[in-house]
């Protein structure tokens, strides 16, 4: 007998996702945790493993369906005792409750891009492994600021009428009526199923119950951010009537960016100050001790420089390693240094996240660097992967130019941009000589950093790009 397989918890807050990938065909045979789907959400793309050992049967969804989480994706037939890794047991339940998605993923990621800036006049136009930026107005102004998710409170729990039918281990010695499948996803999630309310019979806890419970304590959780204005779309006029036109839905990724950047925009104070770092000197290590890099794996380019300076950067700053609580007026102070590095992949902008920079040196970051970027190329980034920073790094250098304002990634307070390097004039001890310039800009949240902070902050980078051992010395 054919049993329904349904769509795992794909991540905290995020409800549905869009297949973008079928990995399995009817009549393949299955092995537990064999990748069947690959699933596209606001924070990534993730292939969906198996929970059973099985046949396939019959396939539920299509590419570019948008697919629930509790919801049936495919059919399979397996030996007796064993079931899906989030299905139900037929005995236990027809098929799990399955919520309407809400779009209410949050991510870490931000649109920022990293291109390694080139001079004009040397031969150190390398670029990061796999990271750049697309030429669009995403790429060169900001970031991706995690929103809250939206949820409907749950409706109060009806009186109890009848005996619940499943019960779950006892929470305080209260047995908790829920089905095991349902116990399993709030485990999945993160969320104590003691401490879900249940609106079925007799306080019957439904996987609506869970995600419903879930989506309220993020939106709790993101309340105290402090809510910004709201600012409504304006309507956009009938384009047909100048010329023929064409639409395509966004995707995931790109509405959330949409989102986010608008809210950054909307709640944030934003201050972009810039710079010139003279980099001559810091160039020539970088190719003096690249092949030790390349030995390693990875490669030693200016971002993964960049990555070692703004880590100690940070702890003597650390008003920019912060975040700011309005609602109980607080300033948060991060111990960790966990920096984020926009990639540019084939779907979109996305920001891993190298953590704990301060213990890393350069050869170990530049490989760690490589890494991430091919996971980003193959789209083997998790949402984990994504979230956690405490400061982004933007370098739009592989494209040229030489000013642009990133948005802060809220809830960090600054963000570093590059643009490329170029040789350039500068008067140095009586005469003009050709020097390496690396235009430099940071972007802070003014609600914390005054512009006399921004400015020490700057110079100190300044002074740490074009005097390598100010990093052993100080960092």
């Amino acid at each position: 007998m054919a049993t329904p397989f349904n769509l795992p918890a794909l991540g905290e807050n995020v409800d549905a996702g869009t297949v973008v990938g079928i990995l399995v065909a009817v009549g393949d045979t299955v092995e537990e945790n064999q990748p069947v789907l690959e699933i596209e959400t606001d924070k990534a793309n993730l292939e969906v493993p198996s929970g059973f050992n099985g046949v396939v049967t019959e396939i539920l969804v299509e590419n570019g369906a948008n697919a629930e989480v509790g919801a049936p994706v495919l059919m399979y037939e397996e030996g007796a005792g064993e079931g899906a890794a989030t299905g139900v047991n037929e005995a236990e339940e027809p098929a799990a409750e399955a919520a309407p998605a809400t779009g209410a993923a949050t991510t870490e990621a931000q649109d920022t891009a990293v291109t390694e800036p080139s001079p004009q006049a040397t031969d150190s136009s390398e670029t990061d492994p796999g990271a750049s930026a697309a030429p669009d107005s995403k790429a060169a102004t900001g970031s991706e600021i995690p929103s809250p998710s939206r949820g409907t409170p749950p409706s109060p729990p009806a009186p109890p009428s009848s005996p619940p039918t499943a019960v779950s281990a006892t929470t305080g010695g209260e047995p908790v009526p829920a089905a095991p499948s349902v116990r399993r996803f709030a485990r999945e999630i993160g969320l104590d199923i003691g401490q879900v309310p249940g609106t079925g019979p007799g306080g019957r806890i439904s996987v609506e119950d869970v995600k419903t419970h879930s989506r309220e304590l993020s939106a709790g959780r993101s309340a105290a951010a402090g809510p910004g204005p709201s600012v409504p779309s304006a309507p956009l006029p009938d384009f047909t009537r100048w010329g023929p036109v064409e639409t395509e839905p966004m995707s995931n990724l790109r509405r959330a960016a949409a989102e986010h950047l608008s809210a950054a925009w909307t709640n944030i104070p934003h201050v972009t100050y810039g710079d010139k770092a003279d980099v001559t000197d810091m160039e020539a290590l970088r190719k003096q001790f690249g092949p030790a890099a390349e030995t390693a794996g990875g490669k030693l380019t200016m971002t993964a420089i960049a990555l070692k300076i703004v880590a100690a950067a940070l702890k003597r700053f650390p008003l920019f390693n912060a975040s700011v609580d309005m609602a109980r007026h607080e300033i948060i102070y991060k111990k960790y240094y966990h920096v984020g590095v926009a990639v540019d992949t084939d779907r979109g902008l996305v920001v891993p996240v190298i953590r704990d920079v301060d213990r890393k040196n350069m050869v170990e970051l530049s490989v760690e660097l490589s890494e991430v970027a091919a996971k980003a190329r193959d789209r083997k980034l998790s949402p984990d992967d994504m979230q956690g920073s405490t400061f982004t790094i933007s370098n739009l250098g592989g494209f040229g130019g030489t000013f642009f304002a990133p948005i802060v990634n809220a809830p960090d307070v600054a963000i570093l941009g590059l643009a490329r390097s170029r040789m350039e004039q500068v008067y140095v001890d009586g005469a003009f000589q050709p020097r390496l310039m690396l235009p430099l800009m940071i972007s802070y949240d003014h609600r914390v950093i005054d512009g006399a902070d921004g400015a020490r902050f700057m110079q100190w980078l300044v002074q740490a790009f074009e005097e390598p051992f100010l990093l052993s010395l100080e960092g």
